[in-house]
């Protein structure tokens, strides 16, 4: 079982469900109002993917390193304390759903996050955590 499966059954059985309404009553206005903003299947789909790579605390490490500076192979090997094979792979998987970019010089290769959305996202999730 899943750690966030046995949290959700840990809050199930100490009977910290949701609130949910007492009567059950759709309000069709506001159906028909958000109908058409919510979020389709196929890109929810993508998102959960993006979201399930970032749930991992080394790409995590990675991408806290990469929204300061662009890093070498070799410099956020030194920061994590990882392997550079560990951080090739890790990298590998971040690439793969577009969330950093690199550039080749001479013999090493630098990272960066691929955009400000990417950059926007960490540092948003990052001050959250924060006001806690």
């Amino acid at each position: 079982m899943s750690k966030r499966k046995r949290q959700e059954s840990v809050e199930l059985s100490q009977g910290l469900e949701a609130p949910k309404c007492d009567d059950h009553l759709v309000h069709l206005e506001s159906v028909r109002s958000i109908q058409s903003q919510i979020l389709p299947t196929d890109k929810a789909q993508q998102m959960a993917e993006v979201f399930s790579l970032l749930a991992d605390t080394n790409r995590l490490r990675l991408i806290s390193a990469l929204a300061s500076q662009e890093l070498c192979v070799c410099d956020l090997a030194a920061v994590t304390k990882m392997t550079e094979s560990a951080i090739c792979h890790q990298l590998r998987l971040l690439k793969a759903m577009r969330l950093v970019n690199y550039r080749r010089e001479g013999r090493n290769v630098y990272y960066t996050l691929a955009d400000d959305h990417i950059v926007t996202l960490y540092t948003s999730l990052a001050e959250h955590m924060e006001e806690k």
